[in-house]
């Protein structure tokens, strides 16, 4: 009885493996996963060098991995099992209070946060116009409260304080303080890294602030909800499905706004591309948050109808984008940089394009991990 019970268990398992297998062969390569938002990855050609240096097993590996079939399903069931034996948390993301996924902050590298001060602090000396600079804490920071219990969780307020302490030339002001005093609200996405248009909000009166400006009273805005359905990065990442989509709002109309995006051909030769403040052509597909401004670009400019009023240049990750509607209240063009594909002088271009004011701002996670901001030194 136990041999014939170890043959059938033996030919079950042969067979199951036999049906993926089969399934997988039969299967079309898919090159792109929408839940999870990223290329997948391709079946390798392997070579000498490939084979020697066991790249070609590490990529094939990851291609089993990524085209297995019914990959999206067996990640649900991944987390969904690892949330009923009382596990909290799935590739690096906290399953919190108020139906909300949360990236693990960890411990940034030191020497990388020091030197991407030092690079702020270079490019504000040579600027040649004042420059501002903020950190946004994200919602690990600010919605602490909403982690599991014990969650490891490092302080991006801690951050903020070295930053404080360290930065000579530009003049730093808190965002933190603003969304810190609205944590209640609904100031970041339950399942996206950014914050919402409400959290852009408060980190704009923050900016005001700072710039001795006056900013436009919430309740003159009317709220336009653009979509229910947004399902962000952390849930891509996260293998999590049972948690609620997003809502998307904006606050401010585009009324006699234009964007101008700018990107670089093999020759180094600038292009121009119309692009707009809400391009809604985003909303039918998973990144829902590239509605804003038309997603990552190296060098756009926002130009408003207020032709008297100043220019601003802002040095940015993509927390700006959901930003830059309020600002176009207040200055006649807003210039975008983005490092990680602009590696031009940036002092230079403020120079040339009669730029009054700049301001570089950060989400806290991407500021520590970002080696692009050398580039502000040039």
């Amino acid at each position: 009885m136990d041999k014939r019970y170890g043959i059938f268990l033996s030919g079950a398992f042969c067979a199951f493996l036999g049906v993926f297998l089969v399934a997988g062969a039969v299967t079309p390569d898919k090159t792109f996963s929408p839940l999870e938002n990223r290329n997948l990855q391709q079946l390798p050609a392997p070579s000498v060098k490939t084979v020697l240096s066991g790249q070609f097993m590490s990529d094939f590996e990851t291609y089993v991995t990524d085209q297995f079939p019914g990959r999206d399903s067996w990640m649900d069931l991944k987390a969904r099992t690892e949330r009923a034996v009382g596990k909290e948390e799935n590739d690096g993301v906290y399953f919190c209070t108020k139906d909300t996924l949360i990236s693990r902050f960890d411990p940034p590298d030191a020497a990388t946060v020091s030197k991407n001060l030092g690079y702020v602090d270079q490019f504000a000396a040579k600027a040649g116009v004042p420059v501002y600079f903020s950190l946004i804490p994200g919602a690990a920071e600010i919605w602490s409260d909403r982690l599991p219990a014990g969650a490891p969780n490092a302080s991006q307020k801690a951050i903020l304080d070295q930053a404080a302490a360290s930065i000579q030339n530009a003049r730093m002001y808190s965002t933190y303080d603003a969304l810190e005093a609205h944590k209640g609200e609904d100031i970041y996405y339950r399942t996206d890294h950014h914050w919402t248009s409400l959290g852009a909000y408060y980190g704009y009166t923050a900016l005001m602030d700072a710039l001795d400006m006056e900013p436009v009273p919430l309740t003159d805005y009317q709220k336009t909800t653009r979509s229910t359905e947004f399902y962000g990065t952390i849930y891509s990442s996260s293998g999590v499905r049972w948690v609620a989509p997003d809502t998307i709002d904006t606050y401010v109309p585009d009324t006699g706004i234009t964007v101008t995006s700018y990107t670089y051909d093999s020759k180094g030769v600038p292009v121009e591309e119309a692009r707009k403040l809400y391009d809604t052509s985003f909303l039918t597909v998973k990144d829902k948050y590239s509605m804003f401004l038309g997603g990552n670009q190296p060098l756009a400019v926002v130009r408003t109808s207020h032709t008297d009023a100043p220019k601003l240049l802002i040095v940015r990750d993509s927390y700006t984008d959901s930003l830059v509607p309020f600002l176009t209240a207040h200055f006649s063009e807003i210039h975008l940089v983005d490092p990680r594909y602009y590696k031009l002088s940036v002092a230079d271009y403020i120079r040339k394009n009669g730029i009054d004011e700049a301001l570089v701002l950060y989400s806290v996670p991407n500021f520590t991990s970002d080696k692009n901001l050398v580039w502000l030194t040039k």
